[in-house]
C-alpha cells in the first residue's frame, strides 16, 4: 500500500499539478500565502515548507517582499525538474508526453547500439521470453520496460541510467494504456522479433531497428490520443 503523504508532500503534489495544468503558468505570481494555504488546505508553516521544497527544485522563485513566481521551467529546467514532473504524471499534458517519447526515440537507438556492442547475447537471451499476443497490456508494459532498462544498463553509461530512471514513473502510467491497443502489441512483437535478427547483423542494424520501432510507437500513441482513447 502507498504510504500516506505528509501535509507538505500533499501540498507539493497539488501545487505541482496546478503548475503543470497551467493554473499557475510560467512567469505568473502565486496567490498570497494566506490564500494559497487555504486553497491547498494546509497551514501557513506547512505551505512555507512546501514552497521551499519547490524553490530548491527550481520550480519557483521566492523573493523577500515580492510575490513568489513560477519559473520558466520549460526553457530553464533540468533533470531535477524532469524527475519531479514525471512523478506527477497526471499533470502532464498530451504534448509533453509526446515530447518525452520523442526524446526516447532519439536517445534509445544510440543506447541500444552501445548495448549490442557490449553484450548482444544478454539482449538475445531476454528476447527469448517475449510475451504472447494474448497476454495482458500490463504484461506487455512490464516486459517492454524491462527490455529498455536492460539495454540502458548494458550501454555501460550510468548517466543514461539516471535519465531513464526519471522516465520510469511516466512509462508505467502510459505503458499499460498504450498496450491496450492490439496494434501496439502487434507492433512491439514484430519489433522484438526483428531485434533478434538485428542483433545477429551488427550494431548498425540494431540502431536502425530500435529507431524504427520508437518512431512507430509515437505514431500509434498520437493516433490513440486523436481518437480520444
Amino acid at each position: 500500500m502507498n504510504k500516506p503523504l505528509r501535509p507538505a508532500e500533499h501540498a507539493e503534489h497539488l501545487l505541482l499539478e496546478a503548475i503543470l495544468n497551467q493554473e499557475y503558468a510560467p512567469g505568473s505570481a502565486l496567490p498570497a500565502e494566506r490564500v494559497l494555504a487555504t486553497t491547498l488546505g494546509v497551514t501557513r508553516p506547512t505551505l512555507r515548507e512546501t514552497l521551499q521544497r519547490l524553490s530548491s527544485k527550481g520550480w519557483i522563485t521566492i523573493s523577500q517582499g515580492k510575490p513568489t513566481r513560477v519559473n520558466d521551467y520549460l526553457n530553464n529546467g533540468g533533470l531535477a525538474l524532469l524527475g519531479s514532473m514525471l512523478s506527477y504524471g497526471k499533470g502532464l499534458s498530451t504534448s509533453m508526453v509526446e515530447h518525452l517519447l520523442q526524446m526516447r526515440s532519439i536517445m534509445l537507438p544510440g543506447i541500444a547500439r552501445l548495448a549490442a556492442g557490449n553484450d548482444s547475447a544478454a539482449i538475445s537471451d531476454y528476447l527469448k521470453k517475449m510475451p504472447d499476443v494474448d497476454q495482458t497490456p500490463l504484461d506487455f508494459a512490464e516486459y517492454d520496460w524491462a527490455l529498455q532498462s536492460l539495454v540502458v544498463t548494458l550501454s555501460g553509461n550510468p548517466v543514461f541510467r539516471f535519465m531513464f530512471n526519471d522516465f520510469t514513473p511516466i512509462y508505467h502510467g502510459i505503458g499499460e494504456l498504450y498496450f491496450q491497443d492490439p496494434l501496439a502489441r502487434q507492433n512491439s512483437l514484430a519489433f522484438y522479433q526483428e531485434l533478434v535478427l538485428s542483433l545477429e547483423q551488427g550494431e548498425d542494424r540494431v540502431e536502425q531497428c530500435v529507431k524504427n520501432a520508437m518512431e512507430t510507437s509515437i505514431t500509434i500513441w498520437k493516433s490513440r490520443r486523436k481518437d480520444g482513447i
